[in-house]
Parts: structure tokens; C-alpha cells; sequence
């Protein structure tokens, strides 16, 4: 009863960890500048089957997307699509010093057309956990207002790390601050403005 009690855990620890290995063979190939990623490269990569790679990732939106969740593993449990409103605020310290724990693969997800092409296979993702996240906080606004405040709100809590850490010279402890400070300020802005449009002071 025990043995049988074990094997699923085990089965799915060992499915776990050929996708970990897949994602991590993606990022090394990024890393290296590869544009012509592919289920062939990943399996040679690998040393895994050609088919085990599709039975995993079935076409190459879902490669890169499962690149995109390792790294995201790899910075740290809180690096994630935020689940409440709180996580807007309260996560930012566990984001920007998770980035900065990574931060060569965050370079790479950041500013090149490999990383770019990674955060854009996540993005249907990204735009729906913004947007029931902030929901309430625009639920008031015009509703191409709802989408702008949305789209800002989920810029701060990820996008600025390459930026404030190239042109200031700043960790991440200091862009959580900053970006903390920037956040509160538009959730508050947001509270305050009782429908009135953006272009117009709260």
C-alpha cells in the first residue's frame, strides 16, 4: 500500500523533472543566441526523444512559454503573475531581488529578441492576471481607461528592473522601494478618482 501510495509522487517528480530539463536546454540555447529554437534542437540538446519533447510541449508558443515559467522558478516563488490586488505591492521585494538573484537569464528575457519572443508567448496569460487583479481598482474608469491604468499597473511590477538597473546603477531592494512608492501612489490615485478619466487630475 505504501509502494503504490509512492509511485505517483515519483512518476510526477520525474515528469517534472524532464520538463525542467527541457526549459533549462531552451534557455541555454537563447543564452547562446539560437533564433531557430526547435523540437530537433531541444532533443538533441537533451539527449531526450524527439517525441518526449512534443509530448511535453507540443508546439514551439508552448516551449517558450515553459521557458518563461523556469525562469520565473528560478527567481523565486513570489516571481509570478499576481493572484490578489496585495500582490501588486507586497510582492515587489521578492520580485526585484528574485531578478536580480538570475540576473544574466533576466538580461537575456529582457533585451533580447530571444527573451522577447518568450514574454510574448505568456502574454494572453499576463494581460488576463493583470486584468482581474486590478479589476476593482478601474472598474469605475472609461473603459479604454480600464485597459491604460491596467497595462501601467503591470508595467511597475516587473518591466523596470533592466532599465533602473542599467541607467541608475540600482539593485533591486532599491526598485522595489521605488517602484513600491510608484504603485501606492496610482492605487491611491485610482481610489481617489471616482471615474474620472486619466487625462484628468483625481
Amino acid at each position: 500500500m505504501d509502494g503504490s501510495a509512492h509511485k505517483p509522487g515519483a512518476r510526477e517528480q520525474k515528469k517534472e523533472e524532464v520538463r525542467t530539463r527541457i526549459a533549462d536546454a531552451l534557455i541555454e540555447l537563447l543564452a547562446e543566441g539560437r533564433m531557430d529554437i526547435n523540437h530537433d534542437l531541444i532533443a538533441e540538446r537533451t539527449g531526450l526523444g524527439r517525441r518526449t519533447v512534443y509530448r511535453y510541449f507540443p508546439d514551439r508558443e508552448t516551449l517558450l512559454a515553459g521557458a518563461t515559467s523556469r525562469v520565473r522558478e528560478l527567481a523565486g516563488p513570489r516571481v509570478a503573475f499576481p493572484q490578489t490586488e496585495a500582490d501588486l505591492t507586497d510582492a515587489l521585494h521578492d520580485i526585484y531581488t528574485g531578478l536580480d538573484r538570475i540576473a544574466p537569464i533576466t538580461t537575456l528575457v529582457r533585451s533580447t529578441p530571444q527573451g522577447r519572443a518568450m514574454r510574448l508567448a505568456d502574454s494572453g496569460r499576463r494581460v488576463d492576471a493583470y486584468t482581474q487583479v486590478a479589476a476593482d481598482l478601474v472598474k469605475d474608469l472609461p473603459p479604454e481607461d480600464q485597459r491604460l491604468a491596467t497595462a501601467v499597473l503591470q508595467v511597475l511590477h516587473t518591466t523596470p528592473w533592466l532599465e533602473m538597473r542599467d541607467h541608475w546603477g540600482l539593485d533591486g531592494e532599491q526598485i522595489a522601494k521605488a517602484t513600491g512608492w510608484a504603485m501606492r501612489t496610482l492605487i491611491a490615485d485610482l481610489r481617489a478618482r471616482e471615474g474620472r478619466p486619466l487625462d484628468q487630475d483625481a
